[in-house]
């Protein structure tokens, strides 16, 4: 089958378009995906940059997030059957191969229906950014009807999904942006304000909007100095959740003396760790995400697809920045099954 295989860390330039062997069903569990799509997330960024965490076990296929059609499954299968659409977030951090490729090997555990109201392309942009989302609102902040949450980056991957959710579960949101046409899409989310962050101060602009008092909630998706400039926009006894590491000049005592609450949010550690309870909850998640999008209460917004081949741009352009929704590779049907 065809692959974008990763044989060693640095620039773009080393992901290679290669012919490696399909891989086989090796677990009772376990079922063999036919990709259609992969999407393409800063994890994926990174891991190249700075290698995966198994480096012993390069060459190395990334991807977190895939869609696809189950082709085969093993005896022990029981929700799936060949034919069902699917949809996941499993391997691509260098120890299980991940979905740069046009096949793959899952365990049906950790696999949720693909939402029937989503092009393969639009779904395999969602696991990653759905569960990133739903666990750092509802289960770390835990997030409730009435708060005032603050979503920085709101018009990128996780941040427009969070956008959403926060306004499903009954939030008033702010929402920061980097243009006038990010405003206006995060508006078209139900964002509640819409913070020009090169243009206005966020933390004068949040005092503004919630007289004084700062917000319920912070949701930090972009890291840097922003975690700490955050604790004087967020309220006495508030939580702030980031998905990245704090900097080390990060203002600690300004946190303390308010009371705040700091969680993390790492949707990659049940991975990680092998937690299979933890791995089987991510994928109630992404069921229950099915349900709200063929609803119509949630939708994906995908920023640029690119055929498998292009993974060398795709990374070139997500490490630009500026993108607004989510980076999506095409995968064509070009190997056969034997």
């Amino acid at each position: 089958m065809k692959a974008i295989v990763m044989t060693v860390p640095g620039t773009p330039e080393v992901l290679q378009l290669a012919e490696v062997p399909l891989p086989h069903i090796q677990k009772p569990t376990e079922m063999l995906v036919r990709l259609k799509a992969a999407g393409v997330n800063p994890i994926d960024t990174k891991l190249r940059r700075r290698g995966t965490f198994y480096p012993e076990r390069l060459p190395a296929i990334l991807g977190c997030d895939g869609a696809g059609v189950v082709e085969q499954v093993g005896v022990a299968v029981q929700r799936f059957q060949p034919g069902d659409a699917v949809y996941f977030c499993q391997g691509g951090l260098g120890g299980q191969p991940g979905n740069y490729a046009e096949w793959t090997v899952v365990d049906e555990r950790f696999v949720a229906p693909k939402p029937k109201s989503l092009s393969f392309t639009e779904a395999a942009a969602a696991p990653l950014v759905l569960i990133t989302a739903w666990e750092a609102l509802y289960d770390r902040a835990r997030l409730q009807a009435g708060q005032r949450v603050l979503i920085h980056g709101g018009a990128g991957g996780v941040g427009h999904v969070a956008v959403q959710l926060a306004k499903l579960q009954g939030a008033t949101v702010a929402t920061t942006v980097s243009s006038r046409t990010k405003a206006d899409f995060v508006r078209s989310l139900g964002a509640d304000l819409a913070i020009l962050y090169r243009e206005t101060n966020f933390v004068e602009a949040v005092h503004q909007w919630t007289g004084g008092e700062g917000v319920d909630v912070t949701f930090d998706t972009v890291g840097g100095a922003v975690l700490g400039e955050s604790f004087a926009a967020t309220q006495i006894y508030g939580d702030l959740v980031t998905l990245l590491e704090p900097a080390p000049e990060t203002p600690w005592k300004v946190a303390r003396s308010r009371n705040q609450r700091v969680s993390f949010e790492l949707m990659l550690t049940p991975m990680l760790q092998d937690l299979v309870e933890e791995q089987q909850a991510q994928a109630t998640i992404l069921t229950q995400c099915a349900r709200l999008i063929d609803q119509g209460q949630l939708r994906l917004q995908v920023g640029q697809v690119l055929p498998l081949s292009e993974a060398i741009a795709a990374h070139r352009q997500l490490e630009a920045g500026n993108m607004m929704g989510k980076l999506v590779l095409a995968i064509a049907d070009s190997s056969v099954l034997s």
